[in-house]
């Protein structure tokens, strides 16, 4: 096991270089200016292209804006916001968060572009339907000549979607919140016992299509997140006073990295604090990744601008509030100071020291729901991405590979999984964002033409 960490360690360090530093955030930094700020311009725009005004049942696709939305936000809220935001803050203090923002604000443009392109350039799968995503508009957008980027999304892209992580932080939490506080052993036996449950609930679920997953997500998306938002605020109302310190905090040490640790990176410990809380970013909203453009790209639509304003949302939703409110949470508590604990246990030590004797049941809650809308949507991407490479009749085979893997994830240290995902993401976004680059000025021109056809249907 101490050779797999180290391995996977490694592997995530070479693919997280400083290249990819400047293709994610560089890149994000282009496609805003390229745009002329377009999310922070069109943000009340989006808003009502959620809501369903500009929503036509005649336009092709499969699912509503809002159920797209849902579909790919029931991927990124998750672990993400509860067992990401507590590794950055473990490993690099509290202005990994900074970098968190930073990441959410570059990547509003990012998914813009991104599932803007989802949609210009959908393609059809060996079963003659209509799919979007990376390795579509790459194909579509850019020709027989860039095949291999498409390849190399989906070949990662199946490895990226497996819910390894998801699974062995609610492997975690079910043994710190439940097992432990009540005497039961925690043992190989009990983590297999963890994970012949999941697989069992897994598979009922991922046998439905799109329409089933994305009902269930904007189900339980909204409900996922009212509730946690009004747990978390309960910390903060309790703890109001060391708010205003730590959010200043969060933005004096972004750029001192007082609390980092680990190697430094570029040649000090400020780039290991932006490199962690990039990662972390990343790892919460997705952006830059290509998971997003898979759910976007089957939203029904003619208008590529509104999926990609749609989409442009996540971030925010994400990463600027989710986010946000549980790095805060862990901060004013204290506990990220006072307990070596990691992941959701870290999270789960914040709730419990504030609503002593029921908090961390409560976090409980939102952890199961969270992980389970996750299984969802990570089921579909696998399977898309599989329908590419050997064809639409063959992505049922996916199913198996994600089910196995949910059973080594329950049985496999966290550190092992967190960094074979960071490592996948990676060489993901690689394809993604070269393409996006490449075919930014087809999006701008159409940012155009939507403007023009806006003013000449708007009263």
């Amino acid at each position: 096991m101490e050779q797999l960490k180290e391995f996977t360690a490694a592997f995530s360090s070479l693919a997280w270089g400083f290249p990819l530093l400047v293709l994610l955030i560089g890149g994000g930094l282009y496609l805003l200016v390229r745009s002329r700020f377009l999310p922070f311009r069109f943000f009340r725009h989006a808003i009502q292209v959620l809501k369903g005004t500009y929503d036509d049942p005649n336009d092709p696709g499969e699912i509503s804006h809002f159920k797209a939305l849902t579909t790919a936000l029931s991927s990124t809220i998750g672990m993400g916001n509860i067992a990401g935001v507590a590794l950055a803050i473990s490993v690099g203090g509290p202005g990994a968060m900074f970098w968190m923002w930073v990441s959410a604000i570059v990547g509003m443009a990012t998914k813009f572009f991104t599932s803007t392109l989802a949609i210009m350039y959908r393609g059809k799968d060996s079963a003659g339907e209509l799919q979007g995503g990376p390795m579509y508009f790459i194909r579509e957008g850019l020709g027989k000549r860039w095949k291999f980027m498409a390849v190399m999304f989906s070949v990662f892209g199946m490895l990226g979607a497996l819910p390894v992580v998801n699974v062995n932080q609610l492997k975690q939490a079910i043994n710190d919140i439940v097992l432990i506080p009540n005497g039961v052993e925690v043992s190989h036996t009990s983590n297999i016992i963890i994970a012949i449950v999941l697989m069992a609930v897994t598979a009922i679920v991922i046998l439905g299509d799109l329409r089933r997953i994305s009902n269930i997500a904007s189900k339980m998306v909204p409900s996922m997140v009212i509730l946690y938002f009004i747990l978390v605020l309960i910390i903060l109302g309790i703890h109001y006073d060391q708010v205003p310190r730590y959010l200043l905090l969060i933005v004096t040490d972004a750029f001192e990295a007082n609390y980092m640790k680990g190697d430094a990176v570029f040649g000090g410990v400020l780039g290991a604090l932006i490199i962690q809380g990039i990662k972390r970013g990343a790892f919460s909203n997705e952006a830059g990744i290509g998971t997003a453009p898979m759910a976007h790209g089957a939203a029904k639509t003619d208008e590529p601008v509104r999926e990609g304003l749609v989409a442009m949302l996540g971030p925010v939703i994400d990463t600027l509030v989710v986010c946000t409110l549980t790095a805060l949470a862990i901060l004013v508590t204290g506990v990220w100071e006072t307990t070596s604990d990691n992941g959701v246990s870290l999270t789960a030590s914040a709730f419990q020291k504030a609503m002593p004797g029921f908090g961390q049941y409560l976090l409980m809650v939102c952890v199961c729901i969270f992980s389970v809308s996750s299984l969802f949507s990570y089921a579909y991407y696998g399977k898309k991405c599989l329908s590419y490479l050997i064809g639409a009749q063959r992505k049922h085979w996916y199913n198996y590979l994600y089910i196995l893997s949910i059973y080594i994830a329950a049985t496999t240290q966290f550190e092992v999984m967190i960094n074979f995902i960071d490592g996948v993401f990676a060489l993901m976004a690689i394809p993604t964002m070269l393409a996006t680059i490449i075919m930014a000025p087809r999006v701008v021109r159409e940012i155009k033409a939507y403007k023009n056809r806006l003013a000449s249907t708007d009263p």
